[in-house]
């Protein structure tokens, strides 16, 4: 198998419908493998695997939701066979805001989906990838986890949470489920302006890519390329990683 194939392997990817999400679904195909596309825009995800081809199906998952990870599991084995790979995208942020003056719901609904939602992801994937013999699992956490900025009390520490998580679940689940998180900078994603916001995000994107050694924001297919990287069997000695993908930001 070449490195980085991930051919005849089964993929879930949540939040595939969108900015890192969907460019890892693609990359993912290109590699080989087939992939549900799980996302709680419903339609998004449908137009997502018809882009993809034959190698792709989509369901509406809120990740928040035991059942509905259930049902991806249940998804990927029912159109393909089994399930090797889980790769946990989806995520939300909220616009910057000092830490105490944060709103409670949207503080417990970051975390419920940044961190939870990973959790319930990995609890339903985890039988169904022994049943094969073992898989791999990624975790799209953020620099931010290890490196904070301030207003951004919720998503930070939920990411921090997030990438603890990845490095607890590795422990746990060795020696045949290998689990990593990737910590973007922040991506040229849709959710983006959220990160900058400002009245001028023109001069604030410029100003945060000042701060990157590579001098430009991360694309979510470098994002992407490493989620395959850390899927395939090339990284088949690797577990417990938090690989930055920050273009030397937390330098």
């Amino acid at each position: 198998m070449a490195a980085g194939s991930l051919q005849g392997k089964v993929a879930i990817v949540t939040g595939g419908a969108s900015g890192i999400g969907r460019a890892t679904a693609g990359r993912f195909v290109d590699a080989g493998a087939s992939v549900v596309i799980a996302d709680l825009d419903g339609e998004a995800a449908e137009a997502a695997a018809a882009e993809l081809g034959e190698q792709a199906v989509a369901l509406r998952v809120d990740v928040t939701d035991a059942a509905a990870n259930a049902a991806a599991v249940e998804r990927a084995e029912s159109a393909f066979g089994r399930l090797d790979v889980l790769s946990c995208n989806a995520g939300i942020t909220g616009y910057p805001v000092p830490a105490l003056d944060a709103d409670p719901d949207e503080f417990s609904t970051i975390f419920d989906v940044n961190v939870k939602g990973v959790w319930l992801g990995v609890r339903a994937a985890v039988p169904a990838m022994r049943r094969t013999g073992g898989g791999a699992i990624t975790v799209t956490g953020s620099v931010m986890g290890e490196r904070t900025r301030p207003g951004f009390g919720a998503y930070a520490s939920s990411k921090a949470a997030a990438n603890h998580l990845a490095r607890t679940l590795a422990l746990e689940l060795a020696p045949d489920i290998r689990v990593n998180c990737l910590a973007p900078v922040a991506t040229d994603t849709p959710m983006l302006p959220r990160f900058l916001g400002t009245d001028d995000p023109e001069a604030a994107r410029e100003r945060f890519i000042g701060s990157i050694p590579l001098a430009r924001l991360a694309e979510a297919g470098d994002v992407a390329d490493a989620a395959v990287f850390l899927a395939s069997d090339a990284a088949s000695f690797l577990t417990g990683v938090v690989l930055p993908v920050d273009g030397g930001r937390s330098i």
